[in-house]
């Protein structure tokens, strides 16, 4: 189960990559970070879910946007 401050950590996530990624779409990068967040499911330890969904998304929004 994701807390609350998972869930504020990962729309830091978004309105970061969405700043970074300009022509991206913002409904786009919101799509790659949830999708990218939804891999970790039933994770047990949650401590660097935030870090490692913000890496992952930004190498897919990279090849999307640049």
């Amino acid at each position: 189960m994701v807390d609350s401050s998972e869930w504020t950590a990962i729309q830091h996530v978004v309105e970061r990559l969405t700043q970074r990624y300009p022509a991206v779409e913002p409904e786009t990068v919101m799509t790659v970070v949830h999708r990218s967040h939804a891999m970790f499911d039933g994770r047990p330890v949650r401590d660097f879910v935030p870090l490692f969904v913000e890496r992952r998304s930004q190498e897919e929004l990279a090849k999307i946007g640049g």
